[in-house]
């Protein structure tokens, strides 16, 4: 089986495959999802395949030469209406249910194993990524999918509401009649520094495309944010992966709407807590790993942190493999 490759935006290394997806289930046109991949090794002993996170998109080529490096063909994908995959007129990031992802998240992995048959697949997934795909691999599981991954790992997964206890409780019950009738309402989000903490036009030393990731990040819509929600309840009864687990996230969370140095040290979007505390439902066999210092996105940390990261995710491997 052959696929269409094209130059990525990413430079030589990087290819480019679009997944045509059809009609939205959620009325705005055709969409589709790009999958991105890396030159491999000669020959590879594994397969990685990443997803990104909400306002993100696959810039992270130290990740992928980590894994490269280790013997790994490594692979990324931009969601429908994320990044490389956002069409014109479609709100950035917008589903109503993050079930709708399976399709490209199937169509990935069927893909991938394609491409590489036999191997076996690592999934590696980051902050809302983080919340999709073990649902996703839930559903396989009890659908009786069965499929070569045998290894997940989770960077600052979201797993919980972040804020108050009336903005986890009362406000998030009030989203369910009103994402029936204002689904694409724009919430009240204020923006805060960790945009600015890691882009090189601000304090931080990594360079991406601020039109896919903008600094301050994309509006977040009733309709969305319902979906999450509906997601996270599902999180926090207790599923099942299926495959071994590893949970990285940061030592504290700093929240703040103007650049300090103690952002760079702390997870500035999400609550740590919170991960810490619904992690072990993800599945019977879940590691949780506090990277110290670390940022919202554990592998774009400053050096010392992401080191650690790096160190933490290749002992694991080690024992899992």
């Amino acid at each position: 089986m052959t696929f269409t490759w094209k130059p990525d935006l990413l430079g030589d290394d990087y290819q480019q495959h679009t997944i045509a997806l059809g009609i939205d289930p959620d009325g705005q046109g055709e969409v589709e999802a790009t999958l991105v991949r890396r030159t491999a090794p000669s020959e590879p002993r594994r397969v990685v395949l990443y997803v990104h996170g909400f306002a993100d998109y696959f810039f992270q080529t130290e990740l992928a030469d980590f894994f490269t490096d280790r013997g790994s063909a490594f692979y990324a994908v931009d969601l429908r209406k994320c990044g490389r995959a956002r069409r014109p007129g479609q709100t950035a990031h917008y589903v109503s249910d993050l079930a709708f992802y399976d399709n490209e998240l199937d169509r990935s992995l069927d893909l991938v194993a394609a491409e590489h048959p036999g191997l076996p697949i690592t999934v590696v997934a980051h902050s809302t990524g983080g919340l999709i795909v073990p649902l996703w691999l839930d559903r396989r599981r009890r659908n009786g999918q069965t499929s070569a991954i045998d290894a997940l790992v989770l960077n600052s997964p979201w797993l919980d509401q972040q804020g108050s206890a009336m903005l986890r409780g009362p406000i998030t019950w009030a989203l369910v009649p009103l994402s029936r009738v204002i689904p694409q309402r724009v919430l009240p989000a204020p923006p805060g520094a960790y945009g600015s903490s890691i882009h090189v036009t601000g304090t931080g030393e990594w360079d991406f495309d601020t039109t896919l990731k903008p600094i301050k990040g994309f509006p977040v819509t009733v309709g969305w944010l319902n979906a999450v929600r509906r997601a996270h309840r599902k999180v926090h009864q207790g599923i099942e992966v299926g495959v071994p687990t590893l949970v990285l996230h940061s030592e504290r969370t700093h929240f703040s709407r103007t650049y300090i140095d103690a952002i760079d040290r702390a997870d500035t979007v999400l609550d740590v807590q919170q991960i810490a505390r619904w992690a072990p439902r993800l599945g019977a066999h879940t590691t949780v790993v506090v990277i110290p210092d670390a940022r919202h996105d554990v592998f774009l940390s400053q050096a010392g942190p992401k080191a650690t990261a790096y160190r933490a995710v290749t002992s694991w491997l080690d024992g899992v493999h």
